[in-house]
This record gives C-alpha cells, sequence and structure tokens, in this order.
C-alpha cells in the first residue's frame, strides 16, 4: 500500500477545494489515483498517519471516504478519534463523533473518554464535563477511566475547584484514588492562576498523600486503550506521556514524583526539588531519566548553572545510558539569559554531544534553534551551530523557528548575497507559502 499518495501533494484535497471532482476516468486511472478501495485499507491510512504525526490529514482521509461512497465502521470513528486526541485536535475530534452519530453509531465509553482526554490536552475543561452530561443522558456508563480523564482534563486547566468536585464524587461513589489522581492533583496546583506561595509545599504533601494508593491498580490499561497504542500516561496527557515507550527513560511507579519533580521545574522551585530528591532517596528510590532532566531543568532555569552541570555530570559518571534530551535539556537550560558562559556551554555541550553520536531530532532540534535565535548580542555561533547540524541530518526546520533564526540574522551586519542568509530567506520564504498567513490571504 503506498500511502504517499496519500501525503504528496494533497492532490484530492485540492481538487476538492476546487469543486471539481473528476469521475470520467477509466478504472485504470482511477486505481492508479487512489490510495485506499475499502474501509479497511482507509482505517490502515488513518493508522498510518496518526504513527507519523500527521493528524492534520484526518479530516481529509475521511471526506475521501465520503467522497468515495466508503462507509466508515466504528473502528474507523475510534481510530480517527484516537489520531484527534493524539494531535489535540479538539474541533476534529467532535467533529467526527457529530458524524458518528448522524450515521446512527453511539459513542461507547472508551470513545468519550478519548474525547474527555482531548479536552484535556487543549486545556479546555468545559466541554469535558459536557461530555459526562452526554453519556449520563444517553446512558452510558462512566468508568473509573472516565473519572480520572476528566480530573485531569480540569487539571490541566487548572480549575482546582472542578479537580476536587470530582475527586469527592469519585470517593462518595466508592472509587480509590489511584497514582493519577494525585498526578492531577498536582498539576492542578501547578496550572492554577494565580500561582499562591504555598504551592511547592501543596505539592510536597500530595506526594506524601500519595503513598498509600494500591500497587494493585498500578496495570489498569483497558485492552482497547492497548490496541489503540494509548498508554494511561498519554490518556490522562501526564507530563511523561511521550517517554513511556521509551526504554529506560521511566519508572513507571513514579508517575507521582515525576509529576511533582515536573511542576518544581516549571515552578523554578529548588527548595522543593530538594525536598522532593530527599523523599525518593528515602523511598529506596533513584532517579530515572525524567527526574534526572526536570531537577537539571529546575536548577538552569532559576540561573544557578553549575547544579545543573554537576547533575547532567554526575548522570553521564554514573555509567547509565545517557540520552539526547539530557544533552538538550542542558543546551536550552544554559542559554537562559543568553549569557555569555551560558551560550559557550550551550555550543560546547552540542560538539560534545555530536562527538559522541547524538543527534537533533526534528522536535528538540526545531526547539533549541528558535530558544537560541532569541540572542540579541553575541556572534550568534549557538543558533548558526544547530542550523548547520539540522541541515547536515536534513532535519525539517518548522516554520516558527526558521521565522525566528532568518529574523536574528537580518539583525546582524551580514552581507545580502551570503549563502547562509540566501538559504534562510528561501527556507523560510517556501515555508511561509505552504504554512503561512499568506497562503490564506
Amino acid at each position: 500500500m503506498k500511502f504517499i499518495q496519500a501525503i504528496s501533494g494533497h492532490r484530492r484535497a485540492l481538487v476538492r477545494v476546487l469543486g471539481l471532482r473528476p469521475f470520467a476516468t477509466t478504472t485504470e486511472e482511477y486505481a492508479k489515483r487512489n490510495y485506499a478501495n475499502n474501509v479497511s485499507e482507509y482505517n490502515t491510512v488513518v493508522g498510518s498517519l496518526t504513527a507519523q504525526r500527521r493528524h492534520y490529514l484526518l479530516r481529509d482521509v475521511y471526506d475521501d471516504m465520503m467522497l468515495d461512497g466508503i462507509q466508515p465502521t466504528r473502528d474507523t470513528f475510534h481510530s480517527l478519534i484516537v489520531g484527534t486526541m493524539k494531535g489535540a485536535r479538539l474541533q476534529d475530534a467532535f467533529f467526527f463523533r457529530d458524524e458518528m452519530k448522524a450515521m446512527g453509531l453511539l459513542p461507547d465509553v472508551a470513545l468519550y473518554n478519548f474525547l474527555i482526554s482531548t479536552c484535556g490536552k487543549c486545556k479546555n475543561s468545559d466541554p469535558a464535563i459536557h461530555i459526562l452530561e452526554e453519556m449520563k443522558k444517553n446512558e452510558v456508563k462512566p468508568n473509573g477511566q472516565t473519572y480520572i480523564c476528566l480530573l485531569n482534563a480540569c487539571a490541566a486547566a487548572g480549575r482546582l475547584d472542578q479537580v476536587y468536585a470530582i475527586v469527592r464524587d469519585m470517593t462518595a461513589a466508592g472509587l480509590g484514588l489511584n497514582k493519577f489522581c494525585y498526578a492531577g492533583l498536582i498539576a492542578a496546583h501547578r496550572n492554577k492562576t494565580p500561582i499562591t506561595d504555598d504551592t511547592p509545599k501543596k505539592i510536597i504533601e500530595l506526594v506524601e498523600q500519595s503513598k498509600g494508593w494500591s500497587s494493585v491498580e498500578a496495570s489498569s490499561d483497558i485492552a482497547e486503550n492497548v490496541m489503540m497504542g494509548v498508554s494511561e500516561e498519554e490518556l490522562y496527557n501526564t507530563s511523561t506521556a511521550e517517554y513511556v515507550h521509551r526504554r529506560g527513560f521511566l519508572n513507571r511507579q513514579l508517575t507521582v514524583y515525576h509529576v511533582a519533580f515536573h511542576a518544581c521545574a516549571e515552578l523554578k522551585s529548588t527548595e522543593a526539588l530538594e525536598t522532593l530528591l530527599e523523599m525518593l532517596k528515602k523511598d529506596n528510590k533513584t532517579p530515572d531519566v525524567f527526574i534526572v532532566i526536570q531537577t537539571m531543568r529546575c536548577y538552569l532555569h532559576s540561573g544557578d548553572i553549575d547544579r545543573g552541570v554537576k547533575t547532567f555530570d554526575d548522570y553521564l559518571s554514573s555509567g547509565k545510558p545517557p540520552a539526547v534530551e539530557l544533552f538538550a535539556t542542558l543546551v536550552d537550560g544554559a542559554m537562559v539569559g543568553y549569557t555569555p558562559r551560558g551560550m559557550q556551554l550551550a555550543q560546547d555541550t552540542l560538539e560534545k554531544m555530536n562527538s559522541r553520536g547524538f543527534f537533533l531530532n526534528t522536535k528538540i532540534g526545531n526547539e533549541l534553534l528558535l530558544a537560541a535565535s532569541g540572542e540579541k548580542t553575541g556572534g550568534y555561533t549557538t543558533a548558526n551551530y544547530i542550523w548547520d547540524l539540522m541541515q547536515t541530518r536534513k532535519i525539517n526546520v518548522s516554520l516558527p523557528a526558521v521565522e525566528a533564526y532568518y529574523n536574528g540574522l537580518k539583525d546582524r551586519e551580514i552581507p545580502p548575497d551570503d549563502p547562509r542568509l540566501l538559504l534562510v530567506s528561501r527556507t523560510y520564504e517556501n515555508l511561509r507559502a505552504r504554512f503561512g498567513p499568506a497562503r490564506f490571504s
């Protein structure tokens, strides 16, 4: 199956925009142009696009199904809504929900959970609460995952009042709080506005309280979620969701600690961080890669480069396998404030990373290029080095990253015919033509 036809050129999507559909074609021409011929093949295309993180094409695929006269099944809608959940595309998720209902297919509890999770990813708790009301109206019985999804959706929006209301409802219904509930409570305190002085203290208290949750609840992934490739961490939008399948990266029993360390890094609370490290030590647990990264972030973003570097060096000297994210965290944190020492440390770390055989990926490369491009003074050497690394690895540059880099180059005294400036300018104009506002003007 050649899926590339589905994503190269957007030929059929363009025909659809123009209002033209060439029905008068031979069977051979149609077969050559078409990328799916039945519901099973369309389901495979949906799964492939989701795996490639090309969630923005799911509506196009669905429209093509309709134009081809192919009836989606319940499995098709589940795959489409899981794809929109992973891509945090709330409007698309509700569109597919409405299309499903229009075809006489009522969502089940698993699909409703995916919808609530999507609301959480988009930090929009109101529609998540409406979904629960819809479930009750349609006599779809919520399960434990429904309430935890709802709790974490409200937590992502910083709705502390709603989170505690859900906890009371769960307790009244005889449902115990597991590690993901405590993770949601910590996230709610972190995300509420305004943040109060006692927030770090409250996070520590919740970590202590969480130690009573039952280990029997540790493996509650339901079969459908496993089949759809959705972990509990992703379903509940925890800060570890993108790393859960990385071998040796996470100790999944430390979920509450993970969320707490992440909150401390976001709050730049080194005091709370060190309390957590002591608590972890008393529990006879060692920090995993995720916790080491959050420790580095907390120190570096608090302006304490020395302890950030020490944490990095201690991990490397421990003999444990390193990860590219460790190097990227040090680079990103060193660039805070764009001090001469920090920018030099960032470049030295990039060179060390490269020499040890660790390379930037698309996500990390674009994040670092965007950060490095904010340097207003200095030689711009770190941003240039990141750009060169990305070009060497043929990494696709995002529009925000290349725009920031291009603007930084223009602010410096560089000849108009400089090869670097010309390449960056051409890349920027191409991306703006494809994805920028000019495309719709």
